[in-house]
């Protein structure tokens, strides 16, 4: 083996940064050197890793996309290294990157992350929110090592270990005539506008919902924001449907949200960490595991009230 794992993180950051310059910057080495561990790598793999293009900067080829994703894997095995070390020295240090849901991300991560790190003083974690899909699509490629989300659409290759259920719920302005109700029926929301969370994998759930009782639902806006949904509802613009169940149901207008629980037998959302399938998982992320099935169960979620 004639390349090292300094060959391999130049590589990967220039992946990243599709610059050779902005790699350059953004890991403090010169720009040379970067050229030349490229240069390296395709003449000891005997395949071209980039197309250089002007106006574009660097594409990767399909076999350098095949490379940077194992490249990953072999920085990621290497930093692991680490852990086994720190397992020896009976503690836990290293690097970690996980991703949660872009909606679930205010309510959990904060308390979650700051929960793990004050018993793990040794791990730098990083946090990246994203779309369910999008989650799913940076653990492929090795950016994240796990994804806290939703059971949406969940691949071959991608591991969902449930933690918590969460049926849905209404939504109203605390003008609403329903909002004095302790439960509702789909049916009552019969004909009043809807303000869609509209994300992908989200909004086919929510209009499911509809469906599976031969309804549809009034929908009078949509938003990819959990906020601005949330801030429509409160100023009276219609209801939505959420599974999330946050303490303050304040929003950021200061107005009042009013939570209903909804009746029927409804498909509830499972909260979950995601993870590559690996036969081997070092022993942080195993860590990291163990952390968020105490703290994401049924006995209660960070940030949400008790179902």
């Amino acid at each position: 083996m004639r390349y090292t794992l300094k060959h391999l993180e130049y590589f990967v950051a220039t992946a990243a940064a599709g610059s050779i310059k902005l790699a350059a910057e953004k890991i403090n080495i010169s720009a040379p050197s970067i050229s030349s561990a490229i240069a390296h790598l395709e003449d000891e793999f005997q395949v071209q890793l980039f197309i250089r293009r002007h106006a574009q900067g660097l594409i990767l080829t399909p076999a350098g996309k095949r490379i940077a994703r194992e490249s990953k894997l072999v920085l990621r095995q290497a930093d692991a290294l680490y852990s086994v070390a720190g397992e020896l020295r009976n503690s836990v240090s290293g690097s970690l990157s996980i991703g949660c849901m872009v909606t679930l991300a205010p309510m959990i991560i904060p308390e979650l992350s700051q929960a793990f790190t004050s018993t793990h003083s040794d791990v730098e974690l990083t946090i990246v929110e994203n779309t369910h899909e999008q989650l799913i699509e940076q653990l492929r490629q090795v950016n994240i090592d796990a994804a806290i989300s939703y059971d949406l659409s969940i691949p071959d290759d991608i591991s969902f270990e449930p933690l918590a259920s969460l049926p849905p719920q209404v939504l109203l302005s605390s003008d609403s005539p329903l909002a004095k109700k302790k439960k509702v029926k789909l049916s009552d929301l019969d004909g009043l506008p809807m303000i869609l969370l509209d994300l992908p994998y989200s909004r086919e759930y929510f209009l499911s919902l509809f469906q599976h009782e031969a309804m549809m639902p009034e929908i009078y806006a949509r938003s990819a924001h959990q906020e601005v949904v949330r801030a429509m509802v409160s100023n009276g613009f219609g209801f939505t449907i959420s599974n999330a169940r946050p303490r303050n149901l304040t929003t950021l207008d200061g107005r009042k949200l009013v939570a209903v629980d909804l009746v029927g037998e409804h498909k509830p959302m499972i909260i979950g960490l995601a993870t590559l399938l690996q036969e081997h998982k070092p022993m942080l992320l195993e860590t990291f595991e163990k952390h968020c099935r105490k703290m994401i169960s049924k006995r209660g979620i960070p940030g949400m009230l008790k179902v």
